[in-house]
């Protein structure tokens, strides 16, 4: 009896995580495409302001009502995350997708991810800060590997004309994609995923629109056809794909992914989104980086991956599936 539950304890964590890996290649894929879908907006005259406020706002209508539901009458969850909430929806929602698509006007997509997605190297320190999870040695060096490759990525060595602007807003971005993968993965809320990304979607919305409202924020959209590659499409094409691929779908299928693999695992595999827009890129703008600016990319790539292999000994930051060593499990 006991060498039968010891087999579907290991057996349910290793369904636990496949399901996380895949639910987290899809989340990337689909925000990945974000990029190349808002550019061809933006270029028609589209303000960033403006493009990520409708793009939240149709995923907040989509969820609302099945966020709703996921609560079962557990309303209280709402009210004793109210703050948790709240920085998501700035931090997570609002703040990383507006600073990005501010990156992406002054860069090309691609480059803007690079820089965007050192956030796992973030979430490491923040581990160690936090919760004393101090990295390794092979960690170190997987951050010096990614710092040369931003070098690169950034192009010092050519002297190529690279926007400050551009990289001040994409490394903002990293900030609040930072905030998305700690949060997603944090399972002691008790609120579902959906309902913590209806919330978080409702939140960032709301303050797009007051502050696209007030003046504070610039709101320029138009109707003109987006043009991608030379194809043109109606604009509203972009912008329904916007909010239900790349934003509700993204989401819930992130929060459901973070919450299976932990912030750490969830922020690897999630530098599939560099791929996926290089991909969507090419295959929507035409575009790929410089050869310079690509090995870069890759330097980024394997320094996180070390980063990675570095933190393999530390405890990741899941909810394990019950069993008779349950009280050994050190808190998060």
């Amino acid at each position: 009896m006991k060498r039968l539950t010891h087999d579907t304890t290991t057996h349910d964590a290793t369904s636990r995580t496949a399901a996380g890996l895949l639910l987290a290649v899809a989340s990337a894929t689909s925000f990945g495409l974000s990029g190349a879908l808002a550019r061809g907006l933006l270029d028609t005259g589209w303000s960033a302001g403006a493009t990520v406020a409708l793009r939240i706002g149709i995923a907040a209508l989509v969820l609302v009502v099945p966020g709703a539901l996921a609560l079962r009458g557990q309303w209280h969850l709402l009210r004793t995350n109210a703050g948790l909430i709240g920085i998501y929806g700035i931090g997570a929602v609002a703040g990383a997708q507006l600073c990005f698509f501010y990156a992406v006007t002054y860069m090309q997509v691609s480059v803007a991810l690079l820089l965007e997605y050192t956030a796992p190297v973030a979430v490491v320190v923040w581990l160690w800060l936090r919760h004393g999870q101090r990295p390794s040695r092979l960690t170190l060096v997987g951050g010096a590997i990614a710092a040369a490759g931003l070098v690169l990525v950034l192009d010092v060595v050519s002297g190529a004309d690279l926007s400050t602007v551009g990289v001040l807003w994409a490394l903002a971005a990293m900030l609040g994609v930072t905030t998305y993968f700690i949060i997603s993965a944090d399972e002691g809320n008790g609120l579902p995923g959906i309902s913590l990304a209806a919330g978080g979607l409702v939140v960032g919305g709301a303050i797009l629109l007051a502050a696209g409202a007030s003046g504070i924020l610039p709101f320029h959209a138009s109707s003109a056809d987006a043009v991608y590659d030379g194809r043109t499409v109606a604009w509203w094409i972009p912008v329904v794909a916007l909010g239900l691929v790349t934003a509700a779908f993204s989401y819930v299928t992130g929060i459901a992914a973070g919450r299976r693999l932990g912030s750490r695992l969830a922020s690897f595999v999630a530098l599939g989104e560099v791929l996926a827009a290089v991909v969507w890129a090419w295959l929507l703008l035409g575009e790929l980086p410089r050869p310079v600016q690509l090995a870069g990319g890759l330097l980024v790539l394997a320094g996180v991956v070390v980063v990675k292999l570095g933190e393999g000994r530390a405890p990741l930051l899941v909810e394990p599936v019950p069993d008779a060593r349950v009280s050994e499990r050190p808190a998060a």
